[in-house]
Order: structure tokens, then sequence, then C-alpha cells
């Protein structure tokens, strides 16, 4: 009996710590991606800086345009080539997924860019009001890329991060007021440098992202902030996306070094 009792005792010991061992390990992996999460969105709330004016809840989006972005190199720092390609991808891949809002084709975009004088920073403004209106759009969305600048080196050693600046602006064609604006900048820093930054390295494999990665970022958390500030029901539909949206989700990307285009 007294063996019996002391294997019985001695199982349910070990079972027990067992038991206790898991539930820790659970916990701790519950905080961890708690605290993961959070750091998550304290970082990413940083990056985009975006306002709207109180009226936008009262606008009425049923078509938007997305224009492309042009480039605007701040400090003279030319850009990685394709840079403005890649975010405009982008951004019509993002604005076509959150659904609530018809997204006209960019066919129809090009082809009403190509009657009209070429898109730069002294009538950038100009030009989106009109192209929203020669395609029958409610709202516009567009804007500029001051930095892209792609990372020198490996995924795993780096010699010069990635980084990425653009502004976006969103027009209510009826009141042609600007009732959006955000922008984007971010630079990935090492751990080292940055303890707050370990969500996005983990989720990363702690390698050192390419400049479309942290574009794709920006641009999926600005038209999320633009969807929320203008009432849209998320996925109420779903549009084709058209030429440009053959970029979207990394199936076409712009970078440069060995990779090249991919």
């Amino acid at each position: 009996m007294k063996a019996r009792w002391a294997i019985g005792f001695g199982f349910s010991a070990l079972f027990g710590i067992a038991l206790g061992i898991a539930g820790c390990t659970t916990i701790a992996a519950d905080a961890v991606t708690g605290a993961t999460e959070s750091v998550s969105d304290a970082i990413n709330s940083r990056n985009v800086q975006a306002h709207a004016v109180r009226s936008i809840k009262t606008i009425t989006v049923n078509r938007v345009a997305v224009m492309p972005v042009i480039e605007a190199p701040e400090g003279g720092e030319p850009l990685a080539p394709g840079a403005a390609d890649a975010v405009t991808a982008e951004l019509y891949s993002q604005v076509a997924i959150a659904g609530g809002w018809e997204v006209i084709p960019q066919g129809e975009v090009d082809a009403a860019l190509q009657k009209m004088p070429p898109t730069s920073l002294a009538n950038l403004d100009e030009n989106a009001l009109k192209l929203a209106h020669d395609v029958s759009a409610d709202g516009i969305i567009y804007g500029t890329v001051e930095r892209y600048k792609e990372r020198v080196g490996m995924d795993y050693s780096a010699a010069s991060p990635a980084s990425v600046t653009f502004s976006l602006k969103f027009v209510d064609l009826k009141s042609k007021q600007i009732v959006w604006t955000a922008k984007f900048a971010k630079s990935q820093a090492a751990l080292s440098e940055n303890i707050f930054d370990l969500a996005n390295f983990v989720q990363r494999s702690g390698r050192w992202v390419r400049a479309h990665e942290i574009a794709q970022e920006g641009v999926k958390e600005a038209v999320a902030n633009l969807h929320g500030d203008l009432n849209l029901t998320k996925n109420v539909r779903r549009f084709e996306t058209g030429t440009y949206g053959e970029l979207k989700s990394g199936q076409q990307r712009y970078s440069t070094g060995p990779e090249g285009r991919f």
C-alpha cells in the first residue's frame, strides 16, 4: 500500500508540476502576446499623424479615386527607383480592400490624367480636384513621397536601414475642401537603439526590411484611419482593383539592390 501510495503521490506531484509549468508558460505566452500587441499598437500609432475636419463624418462617399502619388524629395536626397509607383500600388490596393466605397478603376484614372497637364507640386491640389471631377468621384486621395530609401545590406546584416516618408490628402469634391491629411515617416531602427520596436522585430523574424514593406505598413494604417473618419463599414463591398491592383500584396514590388524588381 505504501509503495502504491508513494507512486501515486509521485505521479500526482509530477502531473501537478507539469500543469503548473504549462499554466505558467501559457500565462507567460499570453502576457508576451498581449505586450507585443500593445507595443505594436503604440508604435504604429506614432508612425501616421492624421488630421480630419469635423465635417468629414457627414460626407457621403460612394465613389473614390486614387491619384498616383508624385515624388517630392526632401532635402534634395534622391528617392529609390520606383518609389512613387510602389506607394501608389499599395495605396490603390488598400483602398480597394477596405470596402464601403466604390474604387474607380485605375485605367479610368490614367486615361483622365492623359488629358491633363503633368502633375507637379505647384498644381497637385488643382489637378486632384479636376481629376475627381472628370472621373465622377465623390472624393479623391492623393499625395507625395518625400523619402524612399532602400536598405543597404542583407536581411540580417544591413549597413543602413530602409526609410519611408509620404504625405496623403483626401478632398471632398462637393465642398472642394481637403477634409483629411496624413503623414507617415519611419526608418527601421536596430533593436539596441529602440527596445520598443520589439514587436516589429519579432513579427519580421529579426530581419531588416525593405522600403516597400515599410510603405505597406504606413499606407495600410493611413487608409484605415481615413476609412474610420469617413465612418464607412469595412468590407461592405469589394471592387476590381484594376491596373495598379496587379502590383498589390507583394505580387510585384519596386526595389533596388541584388534582388532587383520583384
